[in-house]
């Protein structure tokens, strides 16, 4: 039997499990009033689209309120967030590290045909997300990189998204897995390679990975995003 009070815990848990979802609890806890999503992400440096999953999390969670903007705007109303009551501060991290390094330590192969095999593991982990069912059609790069921003995010990363010209730069922050990517990238940097190729074609973006390039900065990993051709959703079979 669980206890609802177990279940509570696990979910503001899990919701304070992710750096940018702190940093946007302590914005609201300290601004003078409620914030809209594109002040949240003016003040956090995020993509608006990652702020707006980001939201949803810690709403889910109890720890932030929405409601739509009262008077003095014409059209759809803005929404507005603030923290509840029972807000509190970040957990502590997980303890997942022996597990993972084991796991990439023993997965079968030369160094290719590890690599290969957990991009093809990457591509299953987008497909079981379901991404394009959950999203309109015909998404832009740039909204379907912030929809996949928001699933690095959900992982344990701390993304953001800028441009580059044509081009879209992801910046993933705060692997949660950086002690073993550095002992095993042919492994963990491969899957999260496959990850993100199953998402954006899942999406049906008109992108495809340039490529990703591990710790280009000690703790960032950077993956480049260029234009392509749509591919059709569902089709991340390798």
């Amino acid at each position: 039997m669980r206890l609802e009070g177990a279940s509570v815990r696990e979910r503001t848990h899990g919701a304070l499990a992710v750096a940018s979802r702190v940093r946007l609890l302590e914005a609201l806890r300290a601004a003078d009033g409620p914030l809209d999503a594109r002040e949240l992400a003016a003040a956090c440096r995020l993509h608006v689209s990652t702020v707006r999953f980001h939201l949803e999390v810690l709403t889910r969670a109890g720890l932030v309120r929405s409601e739509p903007e009262r008077g003095g705007r014409r059209g759809r109303p803005r929404r507005l967030y603030s923290p509840t009551s029972g807000a509190g501060g970040a957990p502590p991290s997980g303890h997942y590290q022996l597990l993972a390094r084991t796991l990439a330590a023993h997965w079968a192969g030369t160094p290719d045909e590890r690599a290969r095999s957990a991009e093809r593991a990457g591509y299953a982990v987008a497909s079981e997300h379901r991404l394009g069912a959950q999203a309109p059609s015909e998404l832009t790069a740039a909204e379907a990189v912030g929809r996949i921003s928001g699933l690095f995010a959900e992982l344990g990363f701390d993304p953001d998204v800028a441009t580059d010209g044509a081009e879209l730069e992801l910046r993933l922050h705060a692997c949660p897995f950086k002690e073993v990517a550095a002992e095993h990238p042919e492994v963990v940097c491969a899957l999260h390679l496959g990850l993100l190729r199953g998402a954006l074609v899942e999406l049906d973006a008109p992108a495809a990975v340039r490529e990703l390039r591990p710790f280009v900065e000690p703790h960032v990993c950077v993956a480049r995003i260029i234009p392509a051709p749509r591919q059709g959703r569902g089709r991340v079979a390798m």
